[in-house]
């Protein structure tokens, strides 16, 4: 209120620079009365017009006498008015005189009263004037915070219409996976019958085989019997021939011995009857014939098929082995029921069309170590054969993967070659492949066509191991279940690339070049069957979250690991059981309290040796089924009764193996109830240790 009083009273004072209002004015004010009428001050600082409407009087201040005993200006003159400027010490009184819209009206100083209606009015329309300004603000803040509600809501409402449309994603998902592990398991249904199939037919080919040898057999018996038979009879002739013999010989004259003469044996000898033919000696005879010429035929067979082969191969059974033979060109072979060939180690470059036509039924064909090359191998060489299940070709020099393989096989490997590619065509027609390696050749990305394994529907087993690959390969097989992929340069790991590989199993990248914040965060946390990753020797600082739920084996070694975060292990069902972190930089502060929540009742087997740390870890006391512990090779100084066994667990002790050598243990200084929960004290290892 005292801040505008000033102001007001320096603008009513430019008021008095205006012309002498007194000189002539009374003449000129009654000529207005009589022109416009007399009017009326109406007590409350304002004056009635002829319409007798009111309108605020306005006022001047003339400087007046110094008033210094009664700053209200009580000096008994109504007109004047007392302003104080910065405190008691300033004084000025005004005379007020009100300031007519017609210059020609008289013009009469006010009295107090109207001056302090008139500074009451002005206090009050400043207050209103404060009280609009405040309600202005009050209706500003209530439209802000409005808008602020409305904001909330409408971000409630886009956060609730996102959970809906990311529950009604995954359900999608869940009826796509479910659709897709009824596809698998009509699959693998389909598989088991066509093996089952498959082991009943050979089930019943080998009953038909041990019936034709249970035939051979009782042929055999048969044959002996009949041998015996005629050895018998043959033994009894003998015999009765022997005893005519000595009747003959003998001649008894009474009681008188008398030898015979020679005329006389001669005439005797004539009137004997001939020797009856013996059929067991000559049947005897007769085998030994036929068995010599039995011999003498599987000998030219046997030359017959071994005539091309070069020495250091040998034939056993249905099995042909050809080893570090020298060959230089695919040996000629007409021996149809063989199923396994083994040229492994010899220098053969080229296989021509014909090369297995004599030994179609070929199930394994063994061509390690050779000189094949792309280009020596005929379109149609394997072709024929309709049998075929296994096939390797590593350490050769091929750059393509050979063209029309039989649909029929199983398991290939090619090997330490020099694969330069993969195109889409590649695995065309290899529906029954289960196991394909192609570790140490020349593949990366680049040069892997996204859909080079889309035909490979029953893949179980990719090993893709020392090549070039930045990233894992695009387009992986819905049916795997391991996938290597160690010894690369994998930097990242997308959070798309493994979305259709839901069945998982195992998954190995070592020795490549992953740190943690490479590791997409979805990338495999919602695999229900992926149980073992193997990330050791990488690049990694700390133990990545978003691991899957379902790991049970994780491998960490080699890294360099400062820190395990809390709670890393907590979301995993039914728990993480193997862990190891050998050879990383984990220290006293690296492992909190809460590190290992989660895997207190599975941990089984865990590796914490080569760090630096100080003391035991908090919490291995805890686990209740830990078998294994490795402390070994750290900076370990003391033992606690409590870190390594509850004193309170009273169940059966659990850990099998302790190793905690080459730290800065005194073991006389440790006590023996510090391994209370180890079967066997021989099974804690504590010598030898480092010395401060």
């Amino acid at each position: 209120m005292r801040r505008w009083l000033p102001w007001a009273a320096l603008w009513l004072l430019l008021v008095l620079v205006l012309p002498d209002v007194q000189a002539g004015g009374g003449h000129r004010n009654q000529e207005a009365d009589r022109r416009r009428g007399k009017r009326r001050r109406d007590g409350q600082g304002y004056i009635r017009t002829s319409e007798g409407r009111s309108k605020p009087l306005k006022i001047r201040l003339v400087p007046g006498p110094n008033v210094t005993e009664n700053p209200a200006g009580n000096q008994g003159d109504a007109g004047i008015l007392t302003f104080y400027r910065g405190g008691p010490e300033l004084q000025s009184s005004y005379n007020v005189i009100p300031v007519p819209s017609d210059p020609e009206e008289p013009v009469a100083p006010l009295t107090q009263e109207e001056i302090q209606r008139i500074l009451w009015r002005e206090e009050e329309e400043h207050r209103e004037e404060e009280e609009r300004l405040r309600k202005k603000d009050e209706a500003r803040k209530k439209r802000r915070r409005e808008r602020k509600e409305r904001e909330e809501m409408q971000r409630k409402m886009v956060e609730e219409r996102r959970r809906e449309e990311e529950e009604a994603l995954r359900l999608q998902l869940m009826k796509e996976e479910e659709e897709w592990r009824r596809q698998i398991e009509e699959a693998e249904e389909k598989r088991r019958q066509e093996e089952e199939r498959g082991r009943e037919e050979e089930e019943k080919r080998r009953e038909e085989e041990e019936k034709r040898r249970e035939e051979e057999e009782e042929r055999r018996r048969e044959e002996e019997e009949i041998w015996r038979e005629e050895e018998e009879r043959r033994r009894e002739e003998e015999e009765l021939q022997r005893e005519a013999k000595e009747e003959v010989e003998v001649w008894l004259r009474g009681d008188v011995f008398q030898m015979p003469s020679e005329e006389e044996e001669e005439e005797e000898e004539e009137r004997l009857p001939s020797p009856v033919p013996t059929p067991p000696a000559a049947t005897d005879e007769l085998k030994e014939e036929e068995a010599g010429e039995v011999e003498e035929e599987e000998e030219e067979e046997e030359v017959g098929s071994r005539g091309s082969l070069p020495p250091g191969c040998d034939i056993s059974d249905v099995t042909l082995t050809c080893e570090n033979a020298r060959l230089t060109h695919f040996p000629p072979l007409s021996v149809p029921e063989l199923k396994s060939l083994s040229l492994e180690g010899n220098n053969i470059s080229s296989i021509p069309a014909d090369a297995f036509n004599g030994i179609p039924n070929l199930e394994w064909i063994n061509l390690k170590k050779n000189k094949l090359t792309s280009a020596g191998i005929d379109a149609k060489a394997f072709t024929g054969l309709k049998m075929l299940r296994r096939l390797y070709l590593d350490e050769n020099l091929l750059d393509m993967v050979p063209p029309d393989l039989p649909s029929t096989l199983h398991e290939l490997k090619i090997n330490e070659n020099n694969l330069r590619g993969i195109d889409e065509n590649s695995f065309q027609g290899l529906g029954s492949l289960v196991i394909l390696e192609l570790e140490g050749n020349l593949l990366s990305e680049g040069n892997v066509n996204p859909r080079a394994f889309a035909p490979l529907i029953q893949l179980s087993y990719l090993r893709l191991g020392r090549n070039f690959f930045r990233t894992v390969p695009q387009g992986l097989p819905k049916s795997l279940l391991e996938l290597y992929l160690e010894s690369n340069l994998i930097e990242e790991i997308s959070e798309t690339v493994f979305n259709q590989t839901t069945n998982l199993n195992v998954v190995s990248l070592r020795h490549n070049r992953l740190d943690e914040t490479k590791i997409a965060p979805m990338a495999w946390f919602n695999h229900r069957n992926l149980e073992s990753i193997d990330l050791s020797h990488n690049e990694l600082y700390l133990v990545p979250s978003y691991l899957p739920k379902s790991l049970v084996h994780l491998v960490l070694a080699g890294n360099n690991i400062e820190r395990i975060p809390g709670y890393i292990f907590a979301h995993m069902d039914p728990g993480l059981e193997y862990l190891y972190l050998s050879f990383n930089k984990l220290d006293g502060e690296g492992i909190e309290p809460e590190s290992f929540f989660g895997v207190y009742h599975s941990m089984t087997e865990m590796c914490l040796d080569h760090n630096q740390l100080i003391h035991v870890p908090l919490g291995i006391s805890e686990m209740t089924n830990l078998h294994f512990l490795r402390l070994d090779n750290n900076r370990i100084r003391s033992i606690s009764e409590d870190s390594i066994c509850d004193p309170e667990q009273q169940e059966e002790a659990t850990l099998v193996a302790l190793r905690m050598e080459n730290n800065y243990i005194d073991p006389d200084k440790v006590s023996p109830s510090a391994f209370s929960c180890v079967r066997s004290a021989s099974s804690v290892v504590l010598k030898p240790q480092k010395t401060a």
